[in-house]
């Protein structure tokens, strides 16, 4: 007589599941948000910070004119402050997974990736609020756009989606590393020299050659060009390409292997 053993099945991919309670859990992170919004001090008054010191501190030495660099800073400082941002989700993801909390979610009927993919969506109100607050104190100290509000708010979409793809990174670091504190070291390591050796706060023409060499291929060159095109007119299609590339890119080299670190761990 035969016996018949079952064999699990392997498990087939499930996306809608994924991203219906992902969307859930990222409405319940953005309702953590709304009842304690001490969690935005850093995106709000970061932006107004880094605005103020630039400008009045810097704006006349670089540009001669406060006013003139301003126009010219803007975008930079707001591609700069939202990619700091980013660092926070490693940093929050190691302390999470150290005190058990994606251990609870496991419990839950829901794919076990949902709970990445919830923290990352809901990181987009964090990520709005550090790119509008900085546009309106520029507005507030004189910036004006040149162009039309659709172009304006495509140079935003383009900040907030790179930053996304960005944040992947910090995940994926949160993931491997064991000390939330080294989290931020290595982001900050890596994230200083690619925003202060582009073009966000100086024209690269004034900068010795080895370094315009290195500003050229900053990948966050291209970005800031863009936007600032965006803003102040003469957008280049190659610098949108470039950014919208390197976002998608970096979103599918990291978010995979962040999501492989998780599974791993949680």
């Amino acid at each position: 007589m035969t016996t018949l053993t079952a064999v699990p099945g392997r498990t087939a991919p499930r996306p809608l599941p994924l991203v219906r309670h992902g969307l859930v859990l990222a409405r319940r992170s953005i309702s953590t948000i709304v009842r304690t919004p001490e969690q935005l001090i850093d995106v709000t008054l970061q932006p107004i910070l880094f605005t103020l010191v630039f400008v009045y501190l810097f704006g006349g030495a670089i540009s001669g004119s406060t006013h003139d660099y301003l126009q010219f800073v803007l975008p930079g400082l707001m591609v700069q402050t939202v990619l700091l941002s980013t660092v926070s989700i490693g940093v929050n993801m190691n302390d999470d997974i150290k005190e058990g909390l994606f251990d609870r979610f496991r419990s839950l009927p829901i794919p076990r990736s949902a709970p990445l993919v919830g923290a990352v969506l809901a990181e987009g109100v964090r990520y709005s609020t550090s790119i509008v607050v900085t546009l309106a104190f520029g507005y507030v100290i004189g910036f004006r756009a040149d162009t039309n509000p659709a172009s304006v708010v495509a140079g935003m979409l383009l900040v907030l989606l790179f930053a996304w793809a960005l944040c992947w990174v910090s995940v994926f670091l949160g993931m491997i590393v064991r000390q939330s504190g080294a989290v931020q070291g290595i982001a900050f390591l890596v994230l200083f020299p690619l925003t202060f050796g582009s073009s966000m706060f100086v024209d690269p023409d004034t900068l010795p050659g080895w370094l315009q060499a290195f500003v050229n291929v900053n990948p966050l060159s291209s970005l800031t060009d863009a936007v600032r095109g965006l803003f102040t007119g003469g957008a280049a299609v190659s610098d949108i390409a470039v950014s919208l590339g390197g976002a998608a890119l970096i979103m599918a080299v990291f978010a995979p292997l962040a999501v492989g670190a998780y599974r791993r761990k949680a």
